[in-house]
C-alpha cells in the first residue's frame, strides 16, 4: 500500500503530528517537491482568519505561532550576529538555565568588516549558521547593518562601519552563508538606528539622497543579492513614524522598490498601534508583556497590537483581509524555508572547526595602526627578558555583556593567558586600571583605587623591557553596549593618563585597544606601536598573540575613520538637533557626508583614516593601465594594477578603488569607495589586480527624479591603500 508517513515536530508543545496519507491525498503545502509559492497558496487556503492572525504575534519571548491544526510549526528565534545567545525563559528575559547552550563566540562584526574580505564573511556566516541550525533556531537576529554615523553609538560594535559599499560587500556573503543552513538571517535594525540615546523615541529627518546613498544600500544588497528572508524593524521614528510601522520605509521602499518577499519582524516592543502596524508593513510583532518591553501582565500575547485588536479590525472590515493574507503568506514562506525545510543540513555547535574560523577571522580583522622606526612589532622574545602586560582587558571577558549580543561561551582565551603560553615566564601582569562590573542599564563604579592601580603599573613598567598595554572599551553600559551611547570619545577609567605615564616610564610600549568604536588618542605621539584589536570572541587571546608575535602578518583595515576629536565628526559639527536631537527630533545635517566623506569635504586630517592598516611587509603598487579613457552609458572601463610584495615575509594587502566626479551638478564627496580586493603575496611575488568601472558606480540619487542618475563629465579613479594613502589617480570621462 503506497503511503507516506509525514511527521512534523512541534517543539513548543513537545508533540508529534503524524500524517498517514496516500500520495495523491497529500496536501500541497506538505509536499517538499512543490514550489514554495504553490505550498504557500495551498496552506493559506486552508487557514481560518484566526489562524492567519495568530501567525503575526509572539507566543513566547523568542518564538511566534505556527498552525498546529495543519501541522505547521512555530518559528524559533535567537539573538545572533556574533554567536547564539544562551537559551532564554519562555516568558521572561531570565536565562533558562540550560547546561548545553554555551556557544562559540565569533568576533564582533566591526572585526569582520575590518577583514575587508568577503571570503571571511562567507566563512563567518556559514559557521554561525551551523550553530543556529544545531540549536534548532529558525531565525538568527542579525547581522546589524546600521551605518557608523557617530563614534559614540553604543551598538557600533554590532555593525560594519561607516561605508555603505564596504558594508554591502561584507553583509551579502555573511547572509548567504547563514541561510545555506536553512536558518533565516534577520538584518537589523531597519532603518536609521544610528544611536542608542532615545533609541525608542528619536525622530530622524534626513534628505532622500542621504537615505538612498548612505543608509539604504546595504539593505538593498542583502535583499536583492543575498535574498535575505527576514528583516527587523527599528525602534526609532523616521519622518514621524516608527520604524516598525513605517509605510514609506517598509511598504514602499523595502517591499515594493527592493522586492523583499520575506518577513518584517518588530524589534521587541517596537510596535505601538494596531492600525499603523497592520498597514505600515509589520508582519510579526515580538516582545514581552503588554507593551512589549517593560510593563503589564505576564503572558499577555493576546493583548499585542497584531493579536486580538487586529482580528477585531479585520472582522469588522476596518482593515481588509488581504492585509493579513499578505502577512500570513510571507510567514508561511519563511516557515517553509526554515522550520519545514527537510533538506537543510544538521548543523554543528562549538566545534574545533568553528573555533578555528573565529581565530582566522580575528587574525584578519586586527589592524596595525602604528609601528614606528623602532619596530617593536612583531615581538622578538630574544630581545626582552621581562614583558609586562598592563590593562584590565588582558583578563576581562569581552564576550559577555553589551545587551542582546552578549554571549555564554564554551571558552574565552584571554590575551594574558595566550601571551603567557607564547612567551612563558617572561610575561608579568598588573591591572593598571579597573572598570566596574557589567550591569545592564547601569554604570557601576570599580572597587579599586584608580590612583593606586596606576602607580603600581608605572612602577612595574620601569623594571620591564617591554610593555604590552591591553585596554580600550568594554561591554559595560555607556561603553559598547545596547541602550546607551558613550559620553566621551576619550578612553574611560583613567586610561589616557595611565598610557601617558607608562610611555614616559618605558619607551618600549605597544598599545593594544579592544573596542568596537574609535577613541581619542592624546598620547598617540608618545607610543611607538598601536594595534586596534576589536572584540575577538572565544579565540581573542590567540588571535592577538598571533599578530603580536608575527605568526600572522596583520592585514586588517579600518572600516571607519578615527577622528582626532569629536567635533571632527559630521554628526557632531552642528548643534544638538543633529546629535542627539532636541525634544527627541534629530536632523542629519551632515547629509551624505558621513565618515571619511565629511573629513575630506572639510579638509580635516583624521587620527587614522578609513581603510588604514599596516603590515609587517611592504607593497609596491605598479603603474595602472586603463582599457579606455572614456565610456558611454552602456560601457565600462577596466583598470589593471600590478602589486608586488617588496618585503621579506608573506602578507595580504587590500587595494582600494575610490571614484570622484570633478565638477558635479550637485554636492558630492571628493571620492567614494567603489571597489576593493584583498591579495595575498609571497615575498617578491607580483599579482595583477583588475577593477571594472561601470556608469552605475558613478551615479548619485536624483531627488527630483526620485531615481539614480549618472551624468556626463570628468571623473577620477583613485587607487590606494587607504582613503588617504592614494598611490595613483586615473582620469576618465563619461559621455
Amino acid at each position: 500500500m503506497n503511503k507516506i508517513y509525514k511527521c512534523i515536530f512541534l517543539s513548543t508543545a513537545i508533540t508529534l503530528t503524524c500524517y498517514n496519507l496516500k500520495a495523491q491525498d497529500m496536501p500541497a503545502y506538505l509536499d517538499q517537491k512543490q514550489p514554495i509559492e504553490v505550498r504557500v497558496k495551498d496552506a493559506l487556503s486552508r487557514m481560518t482568519l484566526e489562524e492567519k492572525v495568530a501567525l503575526c504575534t509572539a507566543q513566547s519571548k523568542f518564538s511566534s505561532h505556527g498552525v498546529p491544526r495543519l501541522g505547521i510549526p512555530e518559528i524559533w528565534m535567537s539573538d545572533g550576529s556574533h554567536g547564539v545567545r544562551e537559551e532564554i525563559s519562555w516568558d521572561s528575559w531570565n536565562p533558562a538555565g540550560w547546561s548545553n547552550d554555551a556557544c562559540t563566540g565569533f568576533p564582533a562584526l566591526t572585526c569582520l568588516a575590518a577583514t575587508w574580505n568577503p571570503d571571511m564573511a562567507m566563512l563567518y556566516g556559514k559557521s554561525i549558521g551551523e550553530e543556529f541550525r544545531y540549536r534548532h533556531k529558525d531565525v538568527m537576529l542579525g547581522p546589524g547593518l546600521n551605518i557608523y554615523r557617530t563614534p559614540l553609538c553604543g551598538r557600533n560594535y554590532e555593525y560594519m562601519g561607516e561605508d555603505p559599499y564596504l558594508t554591502s560587500e561584507i553583509a551579502v556573503p555573511y547572509v548567504e552563508g547563514v541561510q545555506k543552513n536553512g536558518v533565516a538571517a534577520c538584518a537589523k535594525h531597519y532603518i536609521l538606528n544610528n544611536q542608542e540615546t532615545w533609541r525608542d523615541s528619536v525622530d530622524v529627518e534626513l534628505s532622500d539622497r542621504a537615505l538612498h546613498e548612505i543608509y539604504l544600500p546595504a539593505w538593498k544588497a542583502v535583499v536583492q543579492r543575498a535574498h535575505i528572508w527576514t528583516i527587523m524593524g527599528s525602534y526609532n521614528l523616521i519622518r514621524g513614524k516608527h520604524g516598525c510601522e513605517n509605510d514609506f520605509t517598509l511598504n514602499q521602499i523595502l517591499k515594493k522598490d527592493f522586492g523583499f518577499d520575506g518577513v518584517v519582524i518588530s524589534d521587541w516592543g517596537g510596535a505601538h498601534n494596531t492600525f499603523d502596524s497592520a498597514l505600515g508593513g509589520l508582519d510579526i510583532e515580538m516582545g514581552s508583556w503588554t507593551n512589549g518591553m517593560s510593563s503589564g501582565k505576564n503572558f499577555a500575547y493576546d493583548d499585542y497590537f497584531l493579536a486580538r485588536d487586529y482580528l477585531k479590525a479585520l472582522k469588522e472590515g476596518e482593515i481588509p483581509e488581504n492585509n493579513v493574507d499578505d502577512k500570513a503568506a510571507r510567514i508561511l514562506r519563511l516557515i517553509f524555508r526554515t522550520a519545514m525545510n527537510q533538506n537543510k543540513p544538521w548543523g554543528s555547535f562549538a566545534t574545533e572547526e568553528h573555533f578555528k574560523a573565529a581565530r582566522a577571522i580575528g587574525d584578519e580583522g586586527i589592524v596595525l595602526l602604528k609601528n614606528d622606526k623602532r619596530k617593536l612589532l612583531p615581538i622578538n622574545p630574544k630581545n626582552y627578558k621581562k614583558i609586562l602586560v598592563v590593562g584590565e582587558n588582558a583578563t576581562r571577558s569581552l564576550t559577555a555583556g553589551g545587551g542582546a549580543a552578549g554571549l555564554k561561551v564554551v571558552h574565552e582565551v584571554s590575551p594574558l593567558s595566550a601571551l603567557q603560553a607564547k612567551y612563558g615566564d617572561a610575561v608579568h601582569y598588573t591591572m593598571g586600571y579597573a572598570s566596574g562590573p557589567c550591569v545592564y542599564g547601569q554604570v557601576v563604579p570599580p572597587a579599586y583605587s584608580e590612583d593606586s592601580l596606576r602607580s603600581e603599573a608605572i612602577k612595574e613598567a620601569k623594571k620591564a623591557d617591554l610593555i604590552i598595554y591591553i585596554g580600550g572599551l568594554n561591554k559595560n553600559f555607556r561603553q559598547d553596549c545596547e541602550s546607551g551611547d558613550r559620553l566621551s570619545l576619550n578612553l574611560p577609567f583613567g586610561q589616557d593618563e595611565l598610557i601617558e605615564g607608562l610611555a614616559k616610564a618605558n619607551k618600549n610600549i605597544i598599545v593594544t585597544l579592544l573596542s568596537g568604536n574609535a577613541v581619542a588618542m592624546p598620547w598617540v605621539n608618545l607610543v611607538p606601536s598601536i594595534i586596534q584589536g576589536w572584540y575577538l570572541g572565544s579565540e581573542a587571546g590567540n588571535s592577538l598573540a598571533d599578530i603580536l608575535s608575527g605568526d600572522v602578518n596583520p592585514s586588517g583595515k579600518l572600516p571607519f575613520t578615527f577622528p582626532v576629536k569629536l567635533s571632527d565628526v559630521g554628526a557632531h559639527s552642528f548643534g544638538a538637533d543633529v546629535y542627539p536631537g532636541v525634544n527627541h527630533k534629530e536632523t542629519y545635517k551632515e547629509d551624505i557626508f558621513v565618515g571619511y566623506r565629511w573629513a575630506e569635504k572639510k579638509g580635516i586630517a583624521p587620527l587614522f583614516p578609513f581603510g588604514q592598516g599596516l603590515s609587517y611587509t611592504t607593497f609596491k603598487y605598479g603603474k595602472a593601465a586603463a582599457s579606455a579613457d572614456e565610456m558611454d552609458k552602456d560601457g565600462k572601463i577596466k583598470l589593471t594594477i600590478p602589486i608586488t610584495n617588496t618585503g621579506k615575509v608573506s602578507g595580504k594587502e587590500v587595494m582600494q578603488l575610490y571614484i570622484g566626479e570633478e565638477n558635479p551638478s550637485v554636492p558630492r564627496p571628493i571620492k567614494e569607495l567603489k571597489g576593493f580586493d584583498k591579495i595575498e603575496l609571497a615575498p617578491g611575488e607580483t599579482k595583477i589586480v583588475t577593477f571594472t568601472i561601470t556608469p552605475g558606480q558613478l551615479a548619485f540619487y536624483d531627488e527630483n527624479q526620485k531615481s539614480w542618475r549618472s551624468e556626463s563629465g570628468r571623473f577620477k579613479a583613485f587607487i590606494g591603500s587607504s582613503s588617504e594613502d592614494i598611490r595613483q589617480i586615473i582620469p576618465f570621462k563619461l559621455k
